[in-house]
């Protein structure tokens, strides 16, 4: 702990503290990091006093490399230097309204402020000032919960939960990045406040949501997210995948938690948030498609289409961007048996190349998510599709380099077409467009001008006879 207080930004904090003869301290998640031998550049910096005062005193000592931004409304302010963002604020204690997560806040001492904090692990504070410089403030037995890998609130978990909804978000995700477990009380009480997430915006969950993918096995923060029912209720087409169903003696695997053993097989090969969310959406389409057919079993024809027209409306209702991550996301649902099924069959070049065509640069996330697809128990299976997809990717890379399909463009295009056969826009138009693109990809036409010119030639003539 003392290696950090060395810095100079704390020394200089004290001094700044000394001046004005306030209290201060550092509290929060930077502290926490500090035992859990994590990085990070977010300080928080509480002082028995005007928080705004004292962050305006280091920007003075900082001098013209350092930014404060001051937010009277809400008591705060914030300094940022070299890649330092140091929040400070007035000590506080807080009370809600029932229907708001937004507190009304008054002046507090520190036990009001560690009072209010969300869990005991992010209760802890060290002095910066003269009379208590580095000594540990842990009313809540933080520290032991740290090393007892144990998330718990300080306060009745019932309080704290209700006080601020989010909080059973943010429990769920600590236990999921630090692969800690919630305190019993703790993890009861979520599932009994859990319809307070309703008065929380989208938008934050959704930040919650994301941070809880992005852990390294984000499994975990799921099954703990319908185990208390908060899944539910924030993204119930995900629900809907849970459970199996047995007819005449034949079932259909629990597709929960085949799509988590899917994320977490993805999680190991990428860190792309993006890619977690396909892999999270690849089968969302199957409880809507899943037919039995006597003596064959059950199925899910179509899951890939129906689910790719499914993800802009999950998005829109969780409030992730409709921009080209949605894009992206819905693409590798809709495309996410192909390389599967090239797998299976002999591999043809044309099938290669209107892969490579539809996925684009994407080609190689489209093949981690398929690899992450195969959750067989039987090894015999896994190493015969490995063996398959190592053919795939051979192919991809043979064509690629042969045929450059990947983000492919016509040798000729509309407009082109239009001026060589002096045709007005209309419906021919797509017919030759559409015919030479099959041709090339099917390797009938060579990707070139010439080839191309001569295809359509003998098609125009075609179509006008």
């Amino acid at each position: 702990m003392n290696s950090f207080l060395e810095q100079d930004i704390f020394k200089l904090i004290n001094i700044c503290a000394n001046e004005l003869g306030v209290d201060a301290y550092v509290i929060g998640g930077y502290v926490r990091d500090i035992f859990l031998k994590r990085n990070s550049k977010d300080i928080d910096v509480v002082t028995i006093g005007r928080g705004i005062d004292l962050a305006t005193k280091l920007h003075e000592k900082l001098g013209p490399e350092a930014h404060i931004s001051v937010f009277k409304n809400f008591g705060t302010a914030q300094v940022k230097f070299n890649d330092l963002e140091i929040e400070f604020v007035g000590a506080r204690k807080e009370s809600y309204n029932r229907n708001s997560r937004k507190p009304i806040v008054e002046d507090g001492t520190l036990e009001d402020d560690q009072n209010r904090r969300d869990f005991t692990i992010n209760a802890l504070a060290i002095g910066l000032s003269q009379n208590n410089f580095g000594k540990l403030l842990d009313p809540f037995g933080g520290m032991q919960d740290m090393e007892n890998k144990i998330i718990r609130t300080p306060l009745d978990p019932n309080i704290t939960y209700s006080d601020d909804p989010l909080r059973m978000m943010r429990a769920i995700r600590f236990a999921t990045q630090l692969n800690f477990t919630i305190e019993e009380k703790s993890l009861a009480s979520i599932a009994e406040n859990k319809e307070r997430i309703k008065i929380v915006s989208k938008e934050r969950i959704a930040d919650e949501l994301n941070k809880i993918i992005l852990a390294p096995v984000p499994s975990v923060g799921f099954k703990l997210l319908f185990n208390t029912g908060l899944l539910h209720l924030i993204f119930p087409e995900m629900v809907k995948l849970h459970g199996t169903e047995t007819i005449n003696g034949l079932s259909h695997k629990d597709n929960f938690y085949h799509t988590l053993e899917v994320l977490d097989n993805v999680c190991k090969k990428s860190d792309n948030l993006w890619l977690r969310w396909a892999a999270i959406l690849h089968d969302i389409a199957k409880p809507a498609t899943k037919r039995f057919e006597p003596g064959h079993g059950f199925t899910f024809h179509g899951h890939e289409d129906r689910g790719a027209r499914m993800v802009p409306k999950i998005f829109t209702n969780l409030k992730l961007p409709l921009n080209e991550k949605m894009k992206y996301v819905q693409k590798l649902v809709e495309l996410h048996l192909r390389p599967i099924v090239l797998a299976k069959t002999e591999v043809s070049d044309s099938a290669v190349r209107r892969l490579l065509f539809e996925a684009g640069d994407d080609i190689d996330d489209l093949m981690a998510l398929c690899e992450s697809d195969i959750t067989t128990k039987n090894p015999n299976k896994v190493k015969r599709y490995m063996q398959n997809f190592e053919i795939v990717r051979s192919k991809l890379i043979e064509l690629e380099e042969k045929d450059r399909i990947r983000n492919w463009q016509p040798p000729i295009g509309g407009e082109e077409i239009m001026q060589l056969y002096n045709l007005s826009p209309g419906r021919e138009i797509g017919i030759l467009k559409n015919a030479l693109k099959d041709a090339i990809l099917d390797g009938l036409v060579e990707n070139n001008y010439e080839s191309a010119k001569a295809f359509l030639d003998s098609k125009f003539t075609e179509i006008k006879n």
